[in-house]
């Protein structure tokens, strides 16, 4: 998916219903808007974790991202009309709780998966979770329904 792609930011700030269709791809918008940022978090942009959300993104979504759709997706000039936090607030109630879940499950990820968790990607997961309304049970990664 090319960042070019995240053409559903428009729809959900204008107000657009989602179809199926589109929530699956919003989905998609949002992990990779999430886990990017993330990568950013603590200002520096570790090879390990690129590759951490490559694996994380084809894992939920089939397709694969370049590092350099990463990197351009973490670059704070894409959120000047907007915050990330504001725009998952304003798309929280168009996810589903499973996507809701499995993005604070996977930010979680990202931020383990270099040498040490730092002040400033705590604060960012605080914020990330605060901004979808994820419940503790969901960041523990239990959906009702899931075996």
């Amino acid at each position: 998916m090319a960042i070019a792609d995240l053409k559903n930011v428009l729809n959900i700030f204008g107000g657009a219903d989602v179809t199926e269709d589109q929530q699956n791809e919003l989905f998609k918008e949002v992990l990779l808007m999430t886990l990017a940022r993330a990568a950013d978090a603590d200002t520096s942009i570790q090879s390990v974790e690129i590759e951490r959300i490559q694996q994380i993104l084809k894992s939920h979504t089939g397709e694969d991202f370049s590092s350099a759709d990463i990197r351009v997706a973490a670059r704070a000039e894409l959120y000047a009309e907007s915050t990330l936090r504001k725009y998952l607030g304003s798309v929280r109630t168009k996810l589903t709780d499973t996507n809701r879940s499995a993005t604070i499950q996977a930010l979680a990820d990202v931020f383990r998966s270099d040498s040490s968790v730092s002040v400033l990607e705590v604060d960012f997961f605080d914020r990330v979770a605060t901004a979808l309304q994820v419940s503790p049970s969901q960041i523990a990664g239990l959906v009702a329904g899931d075996v």
